[in-house]
């Protein structure tokens, strides 16, 4: 394709200064196929969600069976088995006992607000004050807006979005000789702000995703759990990007051993294969709305919830997750020899992994961030060279399909370092 669709808007996208997407005719295992060209290797699992690989036979058998059987139904007034199995998965993988479904990881995001919010509110307590981190990005509905970073993508709404208190991210990296003052830092602040009585703190588990692959240590995290706990507010982990893998555990919030009290999930959820989100609660969070008053009601609710299809992909992504848990508890050390050459690289700087995401900083002369010109120039040398990634500005990242093979991940590698040499 050499010009724009006339009928489609693409999504994060300035058509004055973009160009056309090339159209993807099929894909398998970590290859995109299109009409004329070599396969290119989509070594950012297509914006986060595809675990297995594409067009995976053991997802697809299971969605194509579902299909034959039970496409959809209303969730509000009847089950089905899909969603039953899956609920009771996600409660024993996660430790909290009630799933609420939803559409994606921004819907996801605004269940557990709500949630939180109409928790303090049955108790007869109500509580304003939500906690979030800098950097952060939750999604793009209001409640995730509100949330997450005030930045040139939510500027046109800001007089819209509820107010939310900020601590600062202390993200870490290689040889990072400051990392604990930075720590205690957010920590100190964290105790003053919780002088209000506070809803909820929500975070990203080990991993900022869209705010530049940032990532903190796991002991961090437990010292923040500990704090939060002890001041009786809500804890909300975002495992929309970091669940499922991600980073080297299950879930992001085992490895930080973070017990929350909602976790919201998507993305890897269906394997990438549908879209579906899910919001996990606690049971003490469940139980603050039953009663007979029915303003004590959770009022949520999304058309396609527990769509069976969605349900069948999410059961069958997590067959193979436990089938196979090497895929991805053992991914750092497939990344962690070509980060050891590019350590040596006078261009890069701040290189970090968890799990399956590496990232470093290209040091430009540029400010940093999403706006630095180097990531679209990186892209487009990538793209020629049938890899494709889709850097955050100056921050370069690789998060494949755990089905990458080890010469595929070589060549994303030496390309991204024939990129930068050419930058």
């Amino acid at each position: 394709m050499d010009k724009w669709h006339t009928n489609i808007w693409p999504p994060f996208t300035q058509i004055t200064s973009s160009k056309p997407p090339q159209q993807i005719t099929s894909a398998k295992g970590a290859l995109l196929f299109r009409e004329n060209g070599d396969p290119i290797i989509d070594a950012i699992s297509s914006w986060w969600v595809t675990l297995h690989g594409h067009s995976n036979p053991y997802i697809a058998e299971a969605i194509y069976n579902q299909a034959k059987q039970l496409e959809q139904v209303i969730f509000a007034d009847f089950t089905h088995l899909q969603a039953e199995k899956l609920a009771q998965r996600l409660s024993k993988a996660t430790g909290l006992q009630k799933l609420f479904f939803s559409d994606n990881g921004s819907t996801a995001i605004e269940v557990a607000l709500k949630l939180a919010f109409q928790w303090w509110y049955n108790k007869g307590e109500p509580r304003q004050q939500i906690i979030a981190f800098e950097g952060a990005y939750h999604g793009d509905t209001f409640g995730a807006m509100s949330v997450g970073e005030r930045n040139l993508f939510n500027e046109p709404f800001e007089k819209m979005l509820f107010p939310v208190r900020r601590i600062p991210w202390p993200a870490t990296w290689w040889d990072d000789q400051e990392v604990e003052k930075r720590e205690q830092e957010t920590i100190t602040k964290l105790e003053s702000l919780l002088e209000t009585p506070t809803v909820a703190l929500i975070l990203e588990p080990l991993i900022q995703g869209a705010g530049g692959m940032t990532m903190v240590r796991p002991e961090f995290l437990e010292k923040i759990q500990k704090i939060i706990h002890q001041s009786k507010a809500l804890l909300i982990a975002d495992e929309v990007m970091v669940g499922f893998g991600r980073t080297g555990s299950l879930f992001a919030s085992k490895r930080g051993k973070l017990s929350p009290d909602l976790i919201a999930l998507s993305k890897g959820l269906t394997g990438g294969c549908l879209p579906m989100g899910v919001t996990m609660a606690s049971q003490k969070i469940f139980n603050n709305f039953l009663d007979d008053d029915p303003r004590k009601t959770f009022w949520h609710g999304h058309s396609f919830t527990a769509n069976p299809l969605g349900c069948a992909a999410a059961n069958a992504s997590l067959d193979l997750l436990e089938k196979n848990p090497n895929a991805f508890t053992n991914f750092e050390l497939r990344h962690l020899p070509h980060l050891k050459k590019l350590s040596k690289h006078p261009k890069i700087k701040k290189i970090r992994l968890t799990g399956t995401i590496a990232a470093f900083d290209l040091q430009t002369n540029a400010q940093d961030g999403y706006l630095n010109a180097a990531g679209k120039a990186i892209k487009d040398y990538a793209l020629k060279h049938n890899v494709f990634i889709r850097p955050l500005g100056n921050v370069i990242y690789l998060l494949p399909p755990l089905c990458i093979t080890d010469t595929q991940l070589e060549h994303c590698y030496k390309i991204i370092t024939r990129s930068i040499e050419s930058a």
